[in-house]
């Protein structure tokens, strides 16, 4: 029997749509000189790939759902639908979300998917509706979840309720948290980190609702200068089917360009950065090598 779960993202839109306007609204009354602020471009952007996303999740949904609901059939556990197993499911998904996250950041194909999150150089509400329209590479992380007995829509539940979470964390109009909350929850100050460009801020704070991850798994960072946004190589668009397959192109474009299988692998299946060893230059002769010496005679 399906459980009866509400839909929460549908649930939460008033709640966007309010603390949205008043961000807008915080930041033309008490503007920030130093914050990346609102650009209308920017918002409207952001807003056209979130309302792209949902309209391709519905038709990735259909592929994800069938998957999940044949190893949902073929496995002989079963976890039922409580208060205190939905808080245990909410905290595997949020752990599988972590690698997923960071799944995403360090093999190019996967990042080609969730880079459109991290293009706009601005940092605010709608930021967390720029959506990729291409999430179909985020299932296979959770398929241990319903192997283990998950019903998928508790996983559908648990998935929404993560991102509904992370809404909040978007903003620059928060410090700061008391000491407890930044050490366990994913906090605007802990997503700042992770939406910057620097070095030093590059890959770090993947966790969705708990930041615990990051610190048990070596990719914690707190925030120390202010971030800048943005990608290390920025697009210069606000079309949003550019934004939303600029890095498949680049992709294929580096892959026509290989001179080998394994470079082209490697532009696929390595990091965003990554670049093939240079050749080796060939070794000098001994003619070469050694000078001749002058004669003394």
């Amino acid at each position: 029997m399906e459980p009866n779960l509400p839909d929460v993202v549908l649930w939460s839109i008033p709640a966007f749509v309010l603390l949205t306007v008043v961000e807008m609204v915080s930041h033309r009354i008490h503007p920030d000189e130093d914050a990346a602020g609102y650009e209308t471009k920017d918002a409207v952007t952001s807003v056209s790939m979130g309302l792209g996303s949902l309209a391709f999740d519905l038709l990735w949904k259909v592929p994800i759902v069938a998957i999940y609901s044949a190893v949902y059939e073929l496995t002989p556990l079963r976890v039922p639908v409580l208060w205190w197993t939905v808080l245990l499911m909410l905290l595997a998904q949020d752990f599988l979300y972590y690698w997923s996250h960071r799944g995403h950041h360090v093999i190019r194909i996967l990042w080609a998917c969730h880079v459109v999150h991290h293009s706009s150089r601005r940092f605010n509400l709608t930021t967390a509706l720029r959506q990729p329209w291409t999430s179909l590479t985020v299932w296979p992380f959770y398929v241990p979840l319903v192997a283990c007995g998950v019903h998928p829509a508790a996983l559908a539940f648990c998935s929404s309720a993560n991102l509904v979470y992370q809404f909040w964390v978007h903003t620059e109009r928060i410090d700061k948290l008391p000491r407890p909350f930044e050490y366990v929850l994913n906090t605007p100050s802990h997503h700042r980190v992770h939406h910057a460009s620097q070095g030093g801020y590059l890959d770090r704070n993947f966790g969705g609702i708990l930041i615990l991850w990051d610190r048990f798994f070596g990719s914690f960072t707190a925030e120390t200068e202010r971030p800048v946004y943005g990608l290390t190589k920025n697009i210069a668009t606000y079309n949003p089917l550019r934004v939303a397959t600029h890095e498949y192109a680049a992709i294929a474009r580096d892959v026509r360009a290989a001179g080998s299988w394994g470079e082209r692998a490697g532009r696929i299946f390595r990091g965003p950065g990554w670049e093939p060893a240079p050749a080796a230059a060939p070794a000098a002769t001994a003619s070469t090598a050694v000078p001749a010496q002058e004669s003394t005679g």
